[in-house]
């Protein structure tokens, strides 16, 4: 009993010093220019690898001006080295939200330009994203995230609307974007317009590739829209949303004629025209409320809006 009254106290005691380690604190930080990473800190030392702007680091130490590092060079490969601490933005550098953000905006200008900067894109995407991840009470932080989504969501789309799948009729017949991060603003920022702007995207997965002639596409495709405008009535998308679906309700007039079905054809119109009238009462001063009104106009003067029907 004696003995096993002594390893009864021990064993706490044991135990104590790992419980009460604290958790190492991680500091993350990001390069907003290409840095070169050494083996030591001396730029005379084996060059690693050059990290782009926007990829995220590990601090691990410092040594006076360099830091050594765990970098992310892509989303698969890291490498840990020493590179310059000048160009690498920290938690503690002052208004270090709008040097990352500023970044990020000249580095999609320059994505933007017939000759710009090659990967200035997936720059700005990954500078984008490292404002929301390393300043997440940035009053610039839903923008970011929303930002880095969005030029995401574009190069992707350019892939997938480029293959031969793109054309079939029914969405689920090709590989959609990748939802995760647009999901992840939903998550993040709800509530907040750049929430709504995310779901917005979400749309372009379940839209046919090709309608063939057919009302099914257009059909489901104007609820989606309409339905969208009811979930979100707040949203700067949501107006687009309105006149996606009153242009659809238009086209359906002639489709449903081709399909021997005059009820149905009366039935879109008639929504369809309620709808555009909707969009020039609330948004008269915006593009949308402007194309509205065109659409009711060519609907008024009985002119098909969709197909290649002639007088």
């Amino acid at each position: 009993m004696a003995g096993k009254s002594k390893n009864t106290r021990i064993l706490p005691l044991l135990l104590l010093p790992i419980l009460a380690l604290p958790a190492l604190a991680v500091e993350r930080a990001t390069t907003v220019r290409v840095a070169s990473v050494y083996l030591t800190p001396d730029n005379t030392s084996a060059k690693l690898a050059d990290l782009d702007r926007g990829r995220e680091v590990i601090v691990l130490e410092t040594s006076r001006d360099w830091l050594h590092v765990e970098a992310n060079l892509t989303e698969e490969r890291t490498v840990t080295g020493w590179i310059l601490e000048k160009g690498v933005v920290r938690p503690s550098t002052p208004n270090g939200d709008k040097i990352l953000f500023g970044e990020a905006a000249d580095c999609e200008d320059q994505a933007s330009q017939k000759h710009g900067r090659r990967g200035a894109a997936q720059d700005a995407l990954y500078l984008y994203y490292r404002v929301a991840e390393e300043f997440p009470n940035s009053p610039l932080a839903g923008e970011a995230m929303y930002r880095s989504a969005d030029i995401r969501w574009q190069i992707e789309k350019a892939d997938v609307m480029s293959r031969p799948s793109a054309k079939e009729q029914d969405a689920y017949l090709r590989v959609g974007m990748n939802e995760e991060f647009m999901k992840e603003v939903m998550k993040k920022f709800s509530g907040t317009k750049w929430a709504d702007l995310a779901a917005f995207h979400l749309i372009d997965n379940k839209l046919c590739g090709d309608w063939q002639g057919a009302s099914k596409c257009p059909e489901k495709e104007a609820d989606i829209y309409e339905k969208y405008a009811r979930e979100h009535p707040q949203s700067p998308a949501t107006p687009e949303a309105l006149y996606d679906a009153a242009w659809r309700r238009s086209a359906l007039i002639e489709i449903y004629k081709q399909e021997d079905q005059a009820k149905k054809s009366e039935e879109s119109k008639a929504k369809a025209m309620a709808l555009a009238q909707s969009i020039v009462a609330q948004y008269s001063q915006t593009d949308w409320g402007a194309r509205a009104q065109r659409l009711l106009y060519l609907m008024q003067q009985d002119i098909p809006t969709y197909g290649n029907a002639t007088e």
